[in-house]
């Protein structure tokens, strides 16, 4: 299938779908985090919403923390890997990225269509998963799809703003139920405290780390290669390798909700 590039009317359900709160059931709200999830026709497809306040941090420096691959690498522990590969427009690009799963499931990884919009008072990036053909599945990773996700930033004034992530992804993978239960109820939260806590950290990071550099605001520094939406496809999850981890057992691992970065 074609590949769309998101247009005004996708990045305005993408919002409407964050600030709804019909057909969500709250998994998870706790010290500032609200987790939400959706029950979906298919077991393995599950759709979570996130939501966190965020004191002292604007919501055009959550919108930078977002977008600095760099700086990512700092504070993204969950991430393996990731690199840009191309650019479609001026706010959209495709991108590799891959992720430490709970042990003992298998990493996954993923090649997506990134955009992004700033809008006033809101600052919105989605993606969704596509076929690169110089970037196919790996052989130790498993090809997780994106079906739509993203965040949504809301100024709440000079100095605070609202982040909302939602997510959609096949895991391709029968997984088991402790997976789900974990993910809502730890991995979920403790993500978005690590980004709130990233964003605190992120002016004197940047200051040091080439202040002026910000692509995403500013095309002409963009230097990624000119990529056509011709080159890509939509990517099905029923062309990808699916496997059954749903008979593995958590390992025991201690935890906490408010470990540091």
């Amino acid at each position: 299938m074609p590949v769309q590039i998101p247009d005004d009317s996708d990045f305005s359900s993408f919002k409407d779908q964050c600030l709804s709160n019909e057909g969500w059931i709250s998994r998870y709200n706790k010290g500032g985090v609200t987790v939400w999830c959706r029950e979906e026709e298919s077991q393995t497809v599950q759709k979570l919403k996130m939501r966190i306040v965020c004191k002292d941090v604007t919501a055009e420096m959550l919108y930078d923390v977002l977008h600095d691959t760099s700086y990512r690498r700092k504070w993204d522990t969950n991430m393996i890997d990731t690199y840009d590969i191309g650019r479609l427009t001026v706010n959209a690009d495709v991108g590799y990225y891959s992720w430490k799963c709970p042990s003992p499931l298998k990493n996954r990884d993923f090649v997506t269509m990134r955009s992004w919009l700033p809008l006033g008072n809101d600052y919105l990036i989605i993606n969704y998963s596509v076929k690169h053909p110089q970037h196919p599945p790996k052989k130790d990773y498993v090809r997780a799809v994106s079906l739509l996700t993203g965040y949504l930033i809301q100024s709440n004034g000079p100095n605070c703003s609202t982040l909302y992530y939602l997510t959609q992804v096949d895991p391709r993978g029968s997984l088991p139920k402790w997976v789900v239960n974990r993910v809502s109820q730890f991995v979920a939260p403790k993500a978005m405290r690590k980004i709130y806590k990233a964003s605190l950290k992120y002016p004197d990071w940047k200051r040091k780390h080439n202040p002026t550099l910000k692509p995403w605001m500013f095309p002409e520094q963009n230097t990624l290669p000119c990529i056509s939406a011709s080159e890509l496809t939509l990517q099905r999850a029923d062309s990808l390798e699916n496997i059954d981890e749903s008979s593995l057992n958590e390992e025991k691992t201690h935890h906490s909700d408010d470990e540091d970065t």
